[in-house]
């Protein structure tokens, strides 16, 4: 099971087909994990009864994407070739995810200063788009506290990327989801669209930042800036 969820099955349903059971039959075995503090069960922020799963030590998902499915070739010294082929598997499955949750982690201790308020709840969501058949996942989502039986407000709607420069089609899914967040009675007016870039950023979507105050570019050297005491 964990390393159906250290390859990218996340939910309930896509960690049972890769192990070849049925969701009701891992439900125990999702529990024990959790209660051992081996994995976490994230709530999907934007579709209320969705969660997916997530390892919680970085090196267990390293153990289980890349090392131990080449496991007989590492006893034997290759170990050059096996990070050669499987160095973009290291980037996506595992850095990528932690890189998400590092970014998550700096908008919830800086939520106040970078939104205007403080979070509530800062994670990860799912937004359908019917017109363009397609679903926007949101990386780095920050919601408000629950005021009143109304969809709670968004502070903000990020997108963090690790070892791929944040270009103007980053920012743009952000905005399309922000519009259809507010179709769906979410309040976005104040909504900031934030761009946790580990790469960078092109040159267009600075010059979009530095005119825009709903836009924010958050680099390595802003993220791990100390806080405050």
């Amino acid at each position: 099971m964990l390393a159906a969820i250290a390859t990218g099955n996340t939910t309930n349903g896509g960690i049972a087909s890769y192990i070849g059971r049925t969701s009701d039959q891992i439900t125990h075995p999702l529990n024990v994990l959790e209660d051992c503090a081996l994995i976490r069960r994230e709530p999907d922020l934007f579709r209320p009864g969705c969660s997916r799963y997530h390892i919680v030590e970085p090196l267990i998902t390293f153990y289980e994407a890349i090392m131990r499915k080449r496991w007989s070739e590492l006893e034997i010294h290759r170990a050059e070739a096996v990070w050669a082929s499987t160095r973009q598997t290291f980037l996506t499955q595992v850095v990528g995810p932690h890189f998400e949750t590092l970014c998550r982690d700096y908008a919830f201790d800086s939520g106040a200063e970078l939104f205007g308020d403080f979070p509530a709840e800062v994670g990860s969501g799912v937004v359908n788009d019917p017109a363009n058949r397609t679903q926007i996942e949101v990386g780095v989502a920050v919601l408000a506290v629950q005021d009143s039986s109304s969809p709670r407000r968004i502070l903000s709607l990020g997108e963090a990327k690790w070892g791929e420069v944040i270009g103007s089609h980053h920012l743009e899914r952000l905005a399309r989801a922000r519009e259809l967040l507010a179709l769906k009675g979410y309040p976005t007016d104040d909504t900031i669209l934030a761009c946790y870039g580990g790469a960078g950023f092109t040159a267009e979507v600075t010059a979009i930042a530095a005119k825009d105050p709903r836009v924010l570019l958050v680099d390595l050297q802003e993220l791990y800036r100390p806080l405050p005491e």
